[in-house]
């Protein structure tokens, strides 16, 4: 193990959160020292990092960083999905720091399932023991919709990084695909993202709002969810309705991974509607598989409550790619 503390941050296109790991002796790595901002108040990752090192008193970086990043990362290069920032192992190098890992944040993710204990997760439906050796999915909706896989064979694993958040939605009633339908006509091609992200909400209110010959209110995510919480019925109705989705395409997920192990649910909002979430139907629509329904009640869901997994993700994955 690393002897030397490591920066990591995990940026998304609404947060950028920072933090130090500090040297450890188990699978769990330590943190210490973290702050979260809002990413739209930069204009991009060096003006976050800067402000990180001066509030968290640092003095000057570590020598070693390992982000997570909401976005495909190609050659040592990652554009933000759902904000106007880039980031490179090449700037990393030039900030100070002589050992760098950039990935993907859902790939952090799936480095962090292994240091995860019975405090970390909640059960969505039923307690079900999922198979010890077999692959296990991670998905989340926040800004987007992220996707990852830890594939486990044995005493090994390898966490497979993908852009699965931007598979075609699949509708699977009626009311589903007159969605489909009225968001076809604004984007083309509608992609899961499209729904179940923060954004997506607001696009499922606007449409619902529309199939009713309204006019819709401008109503951000978070206010949508708020007055959900609050009991208001229409944005109820908008949430179990995403609740709904949710559960179908991670059951999809699931099935495309064949994440025997289980589901692990993070992001934002998941954790945001925890109570709302837990008695929904996603479960539900998570079994609903047809000729595969008895496959998927075999596999755990849980709900991700760690909220600094991916931090601790990052960090592995750097021990990973500096052979430590």
């Amino acid at each position: 193990m690393s002897q030397e503390p490591i920066l990591v941050a995990d940026i998304g296109g609404t947060h950028a959160r920072f933090g130090i790991v500090e040297p450890w002796e188990n699978a769990r790595p330590h943190l210490t020292r973290r702050i979260d901002f809002d990413s739209q108040d930069y204009a991009g990752f060096a003006a976050a990092l800067r402000r990180y090192v001066a509030q968290a008193e640092l003095g000057t970086v570590p020598r070693a960083a390992a982000i997570a990043a909401a976005g495909p990362v190609t050659a040592g290069r990652v554009a933000l999905t759902n904000r106007q920032w880039s980031i490179s192992e090449s700037e990393l190098h030039g900030l100070g720091f002589v050992q760098v890992a950039l990935i993907n944040d859902f790939a952090a993710l799936a480095y962090s399932v292994e240091t995860l204990g019975p405090q970390d997760v909640r059960s969505i439906g039923p307690e079900v023991e999922g198979l010890a050796d077999s692959p296990v999915s991670i998905i989340g909706a926040g800004t987007g919709f992220g996707v990852s896989c830890l594939v486990r064979q044995g005493t090994q694993s390898l966490p497979l990084i993908t852009e699965g958040g931007h598979i075609a939605f699949a509708p699977i009633d009626d009311q589903q695909i007159r969605i489909l339908e009225a968001l076809q006509r604004q984007f083309g091609r509608v992609s899961v993202e499209r729904i179940l992200s923060g954004p997506g909400l607001e696009n499922l209110y606007r449409v619902y709002q529309q199939s009713l010959g309204r006019t819709a209110a401008s109503l951000s995510a978070a206010e949508l969810t708020t007055r959900a919480l609050a009991g208001e019925p229409e944005c109820r109705a908008i949430l179990h309705l995403f609740c709904s989705i949710y559960g179908s395409v991670a059951g999809d997920i699931a099935l495309a991974h064949g994440a025997r192990g289980g589901v692990i649910v993070g992001g934002g909002i998941a954790q945001r509607i925890a109570p709302f979430l837990l008695e929904s139907a996603f479960r539900r629509q998570f079994e609903n598989k047809g000729r595969l329904s008895a496959y998927v009640k075999a596999i755990p869901t849980k709900l991700l409550l760690d909220p600094d997994a991916a931090l601790r993700g990052a960090a592995r994955a750097g021990l990973a790619t500096w052979g430590c």
